[in-house]
């Protein structure tokens, strides 16, 4: 098989990293505020967090529809089926949390009363009137997503660490480049 089949393609591997580095810092930024005091420079900081939230959100559609149209290269042949089954599941649940994670922010953006004007000059639409108690339920809710975002992200990049020095096959080279292929 050619190292074209068997690597991701660079529309793939673009998407993957910036949705990557835009996650990571995104959830590292919105566990950091959570604990600030309330104060213009947090309500700053939120609409930074806001507006990352909402690039993810737009970046992930991009990402698949693109990916609807592109199959991922197959895995290593050599990987169990139940490597596969939970490679697989990973994959979707990274996918369902890209959306669920700013959807759920933006509901509790809305409910809270606290419109997102993207990067300060596009408003948002509301999802929902006003409303206290949805808005603490949509609180914890997003708090808990995150963290699921957070788990599955560490999942994910443990996997692929696992790969490539315990296993030795290509799956983290198909990601990056630089690797190379061990299999040429």
């Amino acid at each position: 098989m050619s190292e074209a089949a068997v690597r991701y393609t660079r529309t793939a591997i673009t998407f993957h990293w910036v949705l990557a580095a835009a996650i990571l810092f995104n959830l590292a930024f919105g566990f950091y505020l959570v604990d600030l005091p309330l104060s213009p420079q947090k309500l700053r900081y939120f609409s930074w967090h806001k507006w990352v939230g909402v690039t993810v959100f737009m970046l992930s559609a991009a990402r698949l529809l693109w990916r609807l149209g592109h199959s991922a290269p197959p895995l290593p042949s050599a990987m169990a089926r139940w490597e596969r089954r939970v490679a697989s599941g990973t994959h979707v649940l990274l996918y369902v949390l890209f959306f669920a994670v700013p959807l759920t922010g933006w509901l509790f953006s809305s409910a809270a009363g606290f419109q997102t004007v993207y990067l300060g000059v596009l408003p948002i639409p509301d999802l929902l009137a006003k409303n206290k108690d949805l808005a603490e339920f949509l609180r914890l809710t997003h708090h808990g997503v995150n963290y699921c975002l957070a788990a599955v992200v560490a999942l994910h990049a443990g996997a692929a660490l696992k790969h490539h020095f315990l296993d030795r096959d290509d799956v983290l080279a198909r990601m990056i480049p630089l690797l190379g292929s061990r299999s040429r």
